[in-house]
Formats: structure tokens, C-alpha cells, sequence
């Protein structure tokens, strides 16, 4: 009995706010230095090694994330509400799995598809995500001043603007894509993949747009969040959520703008660009969030406590 109870409290001493921050930020210099130093390959070279180290890059900071806001589900102590981890948790833990999933995609089946049954995973995330966020300003009263609200607005308006010039953007690609994609499609193929992205692939046009839309939404969510938290005991925390929702809003943006040129010049998109480590960014950030969120809320009770 003691063994175990040692057990735990030597694991809970480990994953402090302050440990998590540090490897959070060591994880993230190291995957920026892989992508920069790696994601230019020469014509010919193999990249399997380079696409395989950035997926594991990215799933593990996800993985990680997931668990801290499982811990901080489970918590009594939790200030913000445990169902506000719960979301963002599962979201966290759906955005591991279509990793995974458009790993295998990638790299066992050699697909690059518009849509794949990743997609299904990566927009039930964003759901999840917005879900725990919207859980957390509902308590919360929305007293905002003028210049806050004008902060969001126009943070909503560029974000809108960006996303409707790429989404106008792809169209004059997507026929030079397909006939692309039609002549690179391995002939070793598995009947029931080829089923599948034969199936999803006229989705395209209507997922590419549901992302946009769940990114906007994110987006003003989190500046709303960022201010509502100002200078507040949890403030921290929640900037760093924040940063974590600009950092996927980017990645995303990133990925569909170079998809969308890829596509306009006949060519097939290849994943592990420079702007996929926002990826590894927006997942280190939600694990440092989730972290900073439990020692607050920790430390409030154990004072609350000694008052008492």
C-alpha cells in the first residue's frame, strides 16, 4: 500500500508545472531544429525517415497533452471546471489517433488524399476542443471593455479574411490534383483503401470547409478566453491554451495554402513542411496549459487550507 502511494507521489512530483514547461519548451527548440535542419530534401531522397520522425514529434506532445487533461479531469481541485479538461482531453486524444491514422495513410499505404478517415477523427477534435473551451467562458461574465472587444473582432475578421482567400484559392487546383493523385495511386494497393479514399475523396471540397470553419471558431473562442482570463489567477494557464489554438490555426492555414499551390502547379502535397512543427507547438502549448492549470489550481486549495 505505501509502495503504491510512493509511487504516485514520486510520478506527481515529476510532472510538475514547472517540469512540464521545461520539457515542453526543450521538445519544441528540438522539433523546430528537425524541421528546419531536415524537411529539405534532395530530388530522389528517401524521406520516409524524416516524415516518421515528424510524426512521432507530433503524437507524443498530443498524447502527453491528453493525459495532463485526464489528470486534470480527474482533480477535485480543478478551478475551471473538470468537464473544461474533459473536452479539451478528448479532443486531445482524438487528434493522437488520426495522427496515427493518417500515418499509416501516409506512410504504409503511400497515400496522400484529400479527405481520409483521419478527417472524420481531426474534426470530432476540433469539436471536442470547442466544446471544453466554450465550457469554460460560460461561467464566466463576460465584462469585457471596449478595446477587448474590438481585439476579438478584428482577430475574427483577419482570421475569416485568411481563411476565405485560401478556401478561393483552391478550386483552379483540384482537377490538376486529381489527375495527379489518379497516376501515383500504388498498384499494390488494398482493395478496401482504395474503396475507402475512392469513397471520401469527393469530400474534399465540403471537409476543407469545415475545417476553415472550426479554426474561425476556435479562433475567436481562445481571444475570447485570452481576455476573459486577463490578469486573473489562471491567466497563465489560459494564455497558454490560447497560443496552442493560434498555433493549430496557422498549421492549418499553412497546410491548405501549400496544399492549395501544390495542387495549382499539378503536384501532390507532401506533409512535414516548416509550418507542420505549429503542430507540435499547438500540442506542447495545450500540455503546458493543462499542467500550469493543475499546480494553480493545487496550490489554491492547499492555501485555502492553512486558512482555514
Amino acid at each position: 500500500m505505501s509502495s503504491s502511494v510512493d509511487k504516485s507521489s514520486g510520478t506527481q512530483s515529476l510532472l510538475t508545472g514547472q517540469n512540464i514547461v521545461y520539457a515542453g519548451i526543450a521538445w519544441a527548440v528540438v522539433s523546430l531544429l528537425f524541421f528546419l535542419l531536415f524537411s529539405v530534401t534532395l530530388p530522389g531522397e528517401d524521406r520516409f525517415w524524416y516524415l516518421f520522425g515528424t510524426y512521432v514529434l507530433e503524437c507524443l506532445p498530443f498524447l502527453g497533452a491528453a493525459l495532463l487533461c485526464y489528470r486534470n479531469w480527474g482533480s477535485p481541485q480543478i478551478a475551471s471546471g473538470r468537464n473544461v479538461w474533459l473536452g479539451i482531453g478528448l479532443g486531445m486524444l482524438a487528434y493522437f489517433v488520426a495522427n496515427l491514422i493518417f500515418g499509416v495513410w501516409e506512410l504504409y499505404f503511400g497515400l496522400d488524399p484529400d479527405v481520409s478517415p483521419a478527417d472524420f477523427f481531426y474534426l470530432i477534435s476540433y469539436v471536442l476542443i470547442g466544446w471544453g473551451m466554450v465550457l469554460a467562458v460560460l461561467p464566466r461574465r463576460l465584462n469585457l471593455e471596449v478595446w477587448q472587444w474590438v481585439t476579438v473582432g478584428a482577430i475574427a475578421a483577419l482570421g475569416i479574411a485568411l481563411a476565405v482567400w485560401i478556401l478561393l484559392a483552391t478550386p483552379e487546383a483540384s482537377e490538376a490534383a486529381g489527375a495527379v493523385v489518379a497516376e501515383e495511386v500504388p498498384a499494390n494497393l488494398p482493395g478496401w483503401v482504395a474503396s475507402i479514399d475512392q469513397l471520401l475523396s469527393p469530400l474534399s471540397r465540403q471537409v476543407n470547409f469545415a475545417y476553415i470553419v472550426f479554426d474561425v471558431f476556435l479562433l475567436i473562442i481562445a481571444s475570447t478566453l485570452l481576455l476573459a482570463f486577463w490578469g486573473g489567477r489562471f491567466a497563465q494557464s489560459w494564455r497558454m491554451i490560447a497560443a496552442a489554438t493560434f498555433s493549430l490555426y496557422i498549421a492549418d492555414m499553412g497546410f491548405k495554402y501549400v496544399d492549395a499551390l501544390a495542387q495549382a502547379s499539378g503536384q501532390e502535397y507532401e506533409s512535414g513542411g516548416v509550418l507542420d512543427v505549429f503542430f507540435v507547438f499547438s500540442a506542447v502549448l495545450f500540455a503546458i496549459g493543462a499542467a500550469l492549470e493543475y499546480d494553480v489550481s493545487s496550490r489554491s486549495r492547499r492555501s485555502a487550507r492553512r486558512r482555514t
